[in-house]
């Protein structure tokens, strides 16, 4: 676990204007940062002895007395992780252990893979629902009465409509309801309860998509699975992040976009598989209803799987049931001391926030009230905004529309399509590496270009005449691959990744429930739209209006968007701190500055005065070693 930032006095909050970094410090949000230093470590400042008798009545208060002196070896452990080699009450064997958990990290006892393996299935299950819609788009209009790309202009129109309804359904479920019941599932039935429902939910209205047989009726059972994709997205990670070590905790967090892209891939797989199945007596389009249906299947694996797992033991504790918690935390990190640490720590950082929570306000409102949390909402909103409208999601839902219109055949298209499946899960692979080493902010403004010239190129395809159908092929597929390719390790992790370490930590899950409601919010409104814009824009038009939206995105990134990569919590307040003018005007003073030294590669240009006080203080880092 790591700790950072000391405990400051507390103000009211007030807007700041920083004028300099020497000044920056000083005009800091005191208040958010006396709260973020507060839950950063809630043990900051305690003696030995009073961190011991403290351990020892909690363990009295809660019927814990058979480990209240490995609760209070524990509690001396969580004050300072790194420290332990220093501390006499611990045995060699004591330290033996803690310090194999830093140089064997990925050491770890089978429950937790057996939880990594949930958590990893319940991503690829969200990645197939997106997806195995995309080969049945090319069957189930005709049969369910709205055919694309026939009658008149009107109907052409409001039949592209329809599809673009029926595909959106769970989007909007999750915009307007699914993301925002996570809440009260998760208080009632805890983490695993939670994703037991919503994987029941995503299996029988998989199932329930396959029997249709009006696109009403199809609407109304995609619809309903949004319940089940919106409070899942949202549980998964907040359980696998509860459940999991500080030292690869950001890892297997990460790990659920990558494997949403696995899924992606697998459906297409799943459309491929399915595609010759023929009709069997009455039932007609066997082919499509069992595509929509297979994503049922790996729900129902995850509904199997989920009650092996321990409970989340923060939940637990939540509850009040702290012997539970103990026995989960066993099962997680099988050794009883750190099982005890673990405890111990949870439970001050759980009465800390309730201390919090009391003397708050309202904290969604805090959001966009309060000067530092407002920019941190804009940077997020700015990046989940993005993630929808730079196109990805109508390559993914519609590829194998594009395709055909392109002049492949129908297994053709959804070939091509698995294509753009694979490269985006294997090019999402690297981004666990680049994405904190290259920098969230520097992946999106390296890749927001290049997606939008991809993006041109794909629809500009198009005016290649059908006589050359070889040639108006090979571009259009290779459009989509390279666009693929670049925007795996940028829009793809960097959104949730931004938004889960943006925000104070006392307001973070709320933050988070904003964040992925407007991704899930403007996913629907991509979904509904795209097939109206290649009908009435044509494909030229409507890869080109996504192709400009990622012009537009590269400049919001530019101005509005701060990096955060490896920031203390105290360097994420001097971040957002500084006022949303200053920032934009000081970025756009660097266009010139970048271009000269990168482009023009010229000496001597001069540079501006750093933004951040932190920025100063890394720079002296370096010196200050070497001396």
């Amino acid at each position: 676990m790591a700790y950072s930032a000391e405990p400051k006095s507390s103000v009211e909050h007030t807007e700041t204007i920083v004028t300099t970094p020497t000044d920056q410090k000083k005009s800091l949000d005191l208040s958010t940062r006396d709260l973020n230093a507060k839950l950063a470590n809630p043990l900051h400042g305690k003696t030995q002895e009073q961190l011991v008798e403290d351990a020892h009545a909690f363990a009295k208060q809660y019927e814990l007395q058979d480990i209240s002196d490995e609760l209070a070896k524990g509690a001396l452990v969580a004050q300072d992780p790194l420290a332990f080699d220093s501390l006499s009450q611990l045995t060699d064997q004591d330290k033996a252990v803690l310090r194999r958990e830093i140089t064997h990290k990925w050491d770890q006892p089978k429950e937790l893979y057996l939880l990594v393996i949930l958590c990893s299935v319940a991503a690829a299950v969200q990645g197939m629902d997106e997806t195995v819609t995309n080969g049945a788009n090319l069957f189930w209009p005709q049969q369910l009465g709205i055919p694309q790309g026939v009658g008149t202009p009107q109907q052409q129109k409001h039949n592209s409509l329809i599809l673009g309804l029926v595909n959106s359904a769970p989007y909007l479920c999750c915009a307007v309801l699914g993301c925002w019941v996570t809440d009260p599932l998760n208080r009632y039935f805890g983490r695993r309860g939670t994703i037991f429902i919503t994987a029941t939910l995503s299996a029988l209205t998989c199932f329930w998509q396959g029997v249709t047989n009006s696109w009403p009726h199809l609407f109304a059972a995609r619809f309903v699975l949004g319940l089940g994709i919106g409070p899942k997205s949202t549980t998964v990670p907040i359980y696998a992040a509860e459940c999991s070590p500080a030292a690869i905790r950001g890892a297997l967090v990460m790990m659920w976009q990558m494997w949403t892209a696995f899924g992606i891939m697998f459906g297409y797989v799943a459309d491929l598989a399915l595609f010759h199945v023929p009709d069997h007596g009455n039932i007609h389009g066997l082919n499509w209803r069992l595509m929509l249906a297979s994503a049922g299947v790996p729900a129902l694996i995850v509904m199997s799987q989920v009650w092996f797992c321990p409970e989340s033991p923060r939940w637990l504790m939540g509850k009040g049931r702290y012997k539970d918690a103990y026995h989960s935390l066993l099962r997680l990190r099988g050794n009883s001391l750190k099982a005890a640490r673990d405890l111990y720590y949870i439970h001050v950082l759980l009465e800390a926030e309730q201390e919090i929570a009391a003397k708050r306000g309202n904290r969604f409102l805090e959001l966009f009230t309060i000067p530092r949390n407002r920019r941190a909402s804009l940077a997020c909103f700015i990046v989940m905004f993005m993630q929808q409208f730079c196109g990805v999601n109508v390559i993914a839902y519609y590829s194998s529309n594009v395709f055909a219109q392109s002049g492949f055949s129908n297994i053709q298209a959804i070939l091509a399509g698995w294509g753009f499946g694979a490269l985006n899960f294997l090019f999402a692979i690297p981004a666990v590496y680049t994405i904190d080493t290259f920098g969230r902010r520097n992946l999106l403004l390296t890749t927001f270009p290049l997606m939008s010239v991809f993006l041109l190129m794909t629809g500009f395809s198009f005016f290649i005449p059908q006589s050359n159908r070889s040639a108006r092929i090979g571009v259009v597929a290779t459009g989509i691959y390279l666009y693929a390719m670049v925007y795996s390790p940028g829009e793809g992790p960097v959104p949730f990744t931004y938004s889960a370490e943006a925000f104070p930590l006392y307001i973070r899950n709320i933050g988070m429930s904003f964040a992925t409601a407007t991704t899930w919010l403007f996913n629907f409104v991509v979904s509904l739209t795209f097939p109206l814009f290649l009908d009435t824009f044509t494909p030229q038009g409507a890869f080109g209006w996504y192709a400009a939206w990622n012009v537009i995105g590269f400049f919001l990134i530019l101005f509005f968007v701060p990096e955060t990569k490896a920031l203390s919590l105290e360097e994420l307040d001097q971040v957002f701190s500084v006022p949303t003018r200053q920032h934009a005007a000081y970025q756009l003073r660097e266009v010139p500055i970048f271009f000269k030294r990168h482009v023009l590669r010229m000496k001597d240009v001069q540079r501006q005065p750093k933004l951040y006080a932190h920025e100063y203080e890394d720079e002296k880092a370096p010196s200050s070693t070497m001396a």
